[in-house]
C-alpha cells in the first residue's frame, strides 16, 4: 500500500515507542485479543483521519488485527509523530499519509490519498475526513456504512450536519462515551496543555495568572492542573452554567475583556472561533502568552493578532513573539494548534487506553449493526461505555461491589417507600 511520511528510516525508534505505549493500554490490549480471535471487522475498509501517534498506532494495529484494512492520515498538521508515521508504513505495511507541519494543501491531499480506500467505515477526530467525503468526494459516500468521531469540535459539526439533513451515514458520537470525556477531556486535556506549555516555554506557573477560556470538560482539566501548579487560575464562559460551576469550584470568573490586562497566560478550550481577538490583544500586558488546546487554530484571531504586530519573530521552537505599535509583546504557541500535540505528546497513554477502547469496540459495532442505523449522531451504547469501565478497572486490580438480589429488586421497584 502506498504511503506518504517524512523518513521510514525512523521507523525503529517508532516501534519502540509504540511498545512503550502499548504498556500503558492494557484494555486496548485485551479488545486486541478479542478481535484477533473473533475477526469482528473481516473484510472490512477503514479510513482513519487522526492524531498520528503513539496511542493512535495501537487502536490501529488493534482494527487489524480484528480484520479490518486501515489507512491513516492526520487530523493536525502539527500532531504527527514522524518516527509512528514511519513504524506504521514500514513495519506494518500501512498505507499512512503523514508529516509533521504539513501545509494545509498537503494536509487535504493526504485526507484525499487515505478516502482511495475506500472505506467502508471512517474515524475522525474534528470531522475534516466527513466533510470532505460529504463535500468534494460524494462518489465514495455510497460504501460507507458508518464512522466515529473522537472530539467535541467534531461532534458539534456533524449534529450541526445531522439537523440539516445533510449527514449521509451514522456517525458514533465517541467523544461524548463517560469512559471519554470524564476521563481524556478532563484528566488528558489537563495534564497534556499544561505539559505543552512548560515544554514550549518553561516558564514558572506558580504565582502566575492563567486565564481559562472555556470551563467545558477540558477547561476544567487545564484548570484543575494549573491550579495545582500554583496559578491564580480565572475563567471565562459564555455557558451561565459552566460559569456558574467553575465559581462553585472556587475560580475566579470575568468576561474576557476583563481578564485581558491581569492575566499572564491565556489558554482557549472552546470549540469556537474568535474567543480571543483585538480588543482584547489590545490591552493585554507585555509578555502575554496565548495558547490553545482547542482542535482548531480559530479560538485564537491570529491573522488579527498579525495585523496589529509590527513584527513577529521566532524566539523559542513553538513560540511566536508579536510586537505590537506601542512595544508590547504577545506570544503565540504552537501556531495557534493544539498546543498539547503540537508542543508535547498529546495525552498519556493511559487515558487514551480508555478513548480508543470506546473507538474499537464502536467500530465493530458500526460493524455489526451496518444498514440498520439512522444517518444521525449516535451515542456509544451504555453497554460499550460500562464495558470499557470495567475492564479499566480490572487492568488496575480495583474491585467494586455488586448489587444484591434484593439490592436490584428494590431499585427496580416503584412500590417501596419509606
Amino acid at each position: 500500500m502506498s504511503h506518504d511520511v517524512r523518513d521510514l528510516t525512523l521507523a525503529t525508534e517508532g516501534l519502540r515507542r509504540i511498545a512503550w505505549a502499548e504498556r500503558e493500554m492494557p484494555v486496548l490490549r485485551r479488545i486486541r485479543e478479542r478481535f484477533a480471535s473473533e475477526q469482528p471487522l473481516a473484510g472490512r475498509r477503514i479510513t482513519a483521519c487522526l492524531h498520528v501517534t503513539t496511542e493512535t498506532a495501537v487502536l490501529v494495529l488493534a482494527l487489524r488485527a480484528g480484520g479490518a484494512q486501515v489507512t491513516l492520515c492526520a487530523s493536525n498538521p502539527l500532531s504527527t509523530q514522524d518516527d509512528v508515521a514511519a513504524a506504521l508504513a514500514a513495519e506494518y505495511g500501512m498505507g499512512v499519509f503523514a508529516v509533521r507541519g504539513e501545509d494545509r494543501d498537503t494536509y487535504y491531499r493526504h485526507i484525499h490519498q487515505a478516502l482511495e480506500l475506500r472505506p467502508h467505515i471512517t474515524m475522525d477526530d474534528g470531522a475534516d475526513l466527513v466533510s470532505t467525503l460529504h463535500g468534494e468526494r460524494t462518489d465514495l459516500l455510497e460504501g460507507v456504512l458508518g464512522g466515529t468521531e473522537e472530539t467535541t469540535t467534531g461532534v458539534i459539526r456533524l449534529r450541526a450536519m445531522a439537523r440539516a439533513g445533510a449527514l449521509r451515514y451514522p456517525i458514533v458520537a465517541v467523544n461524548d462515551a463517560k469512559t471519554k470525556h470524564l476521563f481524556d477531556n478532563r484528566y488528558g486535556t489537563g495534564q497534556s496543555t499544561i505539559d505543552g506549555l512548560l515544554r514550549a516555554t518553561n516558564v514558572l506557573l506558580s504565582g502566575r495568572t492563567l486565564v481559562v477560556c472555556g470551563y467545558g470538560s477540558c477547561g476544567r482539566g487545564v484548570a484543575m492542573r494549573a491550579r495545582g501548579m500554583g496559578s491564580q487560575v480565572i475563567v471565562t464562559e459564555v455557558s451561565p452554567l459552566c460559569a456558574l460551576e467553575a465559581l462553585m469550584d472556587g475560580y475566579q470568573v470575568m468576561p474576557a475583556a476583563q481578564s485581558a490586562p491581569i492575566g499572564d497566560v491565556f489558554i482557549t478550550v472552546t470549540g469556537n472561533t474568535s474567543v480571543l481577538r483585538p480588543e482584547h490583544f489590545a490591552i493585554m500586558r507585555d509578555g502575554a502568552i496565548l495558547a490553545n488546546s482547542g482542535h482548531f487554530n480559530v479560538e485564537i484571531d491570529i491573522p488579527a493578532l498579525a495585523a496589529m504586530a509590527t513584527s513577529r519573530r521566532r524566539v523559542r521552537e513553538h513560540v511566536e513573539e508579536f510586537t505590537l505599535a506601542d512595544g508590547r509583546r504577545i506570544h503565540l504557541l504552537a501556531e495557534g494548534r493544539l498546543l498539547n500535540l503540537a508542543a508535547a505528546e498529546g495525552h498519556p497513554a493511559s487515558v487514551m487506553d480508555m478513548s480508543f477502547a470506546n473507538q474499537a469496540l464502536s467500530v465493530a459495532h458500526l460493524a455489526a449493526n451496518a444498514g440498520r442505523l439512522e444517518p444521525v449522531v449516535h451515542p456509544v451504547p451504555t453497554v460499550i461505555d460500562e464495558a470499557v469501565a470495567r475492564l479499566k478497572l480490572e487492568a488496575t486490580g480495583v474491585r467494586i461491589d455488586t448489587l444484591t438480589e434484593a439490592q436490584r429488586l428494590y431499585l427496580e421497584s416503584w412500590q417501596e417507600g419509606t
